[in-house]
């Protein structure tokens, strides 16, 4: 990231978004992470979870938040099950969904009840303006929705084979 901003001389007091980016730095971000990825030996995996949202059910998109914890919870839980404790830093969509429960409330039944697992679950809530790795994170989202939505497919192609899309309610 700290790259991408002195490479295209972004003012580093504001935080760079996917849909201000122009077609070169996107590029760009998509050529440095997966050398990034290349790099670290397998050690890397870029994911991300995409939902038609128009197939998703009325009911369902009322509270788009419960939607967003449970696709969370199918890219995650069973990455998340694996380790003894997981350091989650999310974004703010993890505030409480309209029942009350927030995401990690969420994760962390599951991680217990669901998948029978002991790992504790730390949330450290961080604002993205001032967290590269969640910038880093929304720009790797930004090329799955360039992709699905807009039909800008050359940021893909370039991570292609460091990239795991998964979709939900494609049909």
């Amino acid at each position: 990231m700290r790259k991408l901003y002195d490479k295209f001389k972004w003012p580093t007091d504001k935080e760079k978004k996917w849909a201000r980016m122009t077609p070169e730095e996107r590029l760009e971000f998509a050529r440095l992470a997966a050398k990034l990825c290349a790099g670290n030996a397998g050690s890397i995996q870029y994911v991300s979870i995409t939902a038609k949202k128009e197939n998703v059910m009325p009911h369902i998109r009322r509270d788009p938040n419960k939607l967003y914890n449970y696709m969370i919870g199918m890219l995650l839980l069973d990455h998340m099950a694996r380790a003894d404790e997981v350091i989650f830093a999310p974004d703010d969509r993890s505030i409480k969904v309209q029942s009350g429960n927030s995401l990690h409330d969420y994760l962390q039944t599951q991680l217990w009840m669901e998948r029978g697992v002991a790992t504790e679950l730390k949330t450290v809530p961080c604002d993205s303006s001032k967290n590269l790795c969640v910038q880093f994170a929304d720009m790797i989202s930004g090329i799955a929705q360039g992709h699905y939505e807009d039909r800008s497919s050359e940021p893909l192609r370039v991570l292609a084979r460091h990239f795991r899309p998964f979709l939900i309610y494609n049909r």
